[in-house]
């Protein structure tokens, strides 16, 4: 009985040895056509594995099990499993789906399909397209309300953001922000819709209930040209306090006191910084940098970059698991 206690307590501890992350990171490396992992406990990269062609958006389903993205180029979303990275399934989309965003029950799936002036709505149990919703010119951009009743697309030409009611797939309002949108993110409360205008160099902050613009932050870094400083991905801690703004060829993160819209610091990053996620303590913030084809870890609390880890070819989107 010992010996067989000892082996099963060997057993146990051999178990309890191997990997167990807490979450992981999932990074769309756009020109390689695959996706690169990362563990939470020592930010290395775990594994890679092929995607479709040229992957851009990807988001995490809210249960942790699925990774949706957007294979641009296949015109397609396809479905992976995070702990396996196993292909699950292909999801109808339009043409050149850009990005994409998971309602918060985790039922639909909404992509912009640049090519074709669309946002597709997808129902996620079944698998089937439910509705494709005229929008601007070039729809890239993709924010859902908390509350997963109001869509948010961007259209770069035309230089709107478009609110979609969930239930009647219509558009309910347009709002006109700066050149070329490319993204768009709801404070945690429902409260501001921020879009990032790449060219026009700013994020407005819209006021969710009236839909009329409340204020609109500007950058100035200094040594950098200011048609360098372009403004792509967005993110705002959910205690509402700051916010992170991507901003392109500048290669830096700027930091936002989210609530009276100062820029408080520039972070150096990699270079052509695109996409930005949380961990899901916020305890750490994940860059995707186009060209030195790394990501960045960010300490929130410390406010400076602690590691940069490389990954595939032209890192674009990031996702995260939740614990």
């Amino acid at each position: 009985m010992r010996r067989l206690t000892t082996a099963a307590l060997a057993a146990t501890l051999a178990l309890s040895a191997s990997p167990a992350f807490a979450y992981k990171i999932f990074v769309s490396n756009e020109k390689g056509n695959d996706i690169t992992v990362l563990d939470s406990e020592n930010f290395e990269v775990i594994d890679t594995f092929a995607v479709g062609q040229r992957p851009r958006g990807i988001a995490v389903s809210p249960d942790g099990k699925h990774l949706y993205v957007c294979a641009s180029d296949n015109d397609t979303i396809q479905v992976y499993d995070t702990a396996t990275y196993a292909f699950v399934r292909t999801l109808p989309s339009g043409p050149d789906p850009e990005l994409l965003v998971v309602s918060p029950d985790g039922k639909r799936l909404y992509a912009a399909n640049e090519d074709d002036n669309l946002v597709t709505a997808i129902d996620l149990e079944t698998g089937k397209r439910l509705a494709e919703i005229p929008v601007g010119v070039e729809p890239e951009g993709m924010g859902i309300s908390p509350d997963g009743q109001t869509i948010v697309n961007t259209s770069e030409t035309t230089n709107m953001a478009h609110f979609i009611d969930r239930d009647s797939q219509q558009i309910t309002a347009n709002v006109l922000v700066d050149s070329r949108p490319r993204f768009a993110q709801y404070k945690a409360d429902g409260s501001e819709i921020w879009v990032s205008a790449e060219i026009g160099g700013t994020v407005t902050v819209i006021d969710a209930a009236t839909k009329e613009v409340k204020h609109k932050i500007t950058f100035e870094i200094q040594g950098i040209r200011p048609e360098a400083i372009q403004p792509v991905g967005v993110r705002i801690s959910d205690d509402g306090t700051r916010a992170y703004v991507a901003l392109g060829p500048a290669n830096r993160v700027a930091v936002i006191d989210a609530n009276t819209y100062e820029v408080l610091d520039y972070l150096l990053v990699g270079q052509r910084v695109w996409q930005l996620a949380f961990s899901p303590d916020q305890k750490h913030l994940f860059t995707t940098n186009g060209i030195s084809n790394d990501v960045s870890i960010v300490d929130v609390e410390a406010g400076e970059v602690i590691k940069s880890v490389q990954v595939g070819q032209e890192p674009w989107g990031v996702a995260v698991t939740p614990e």
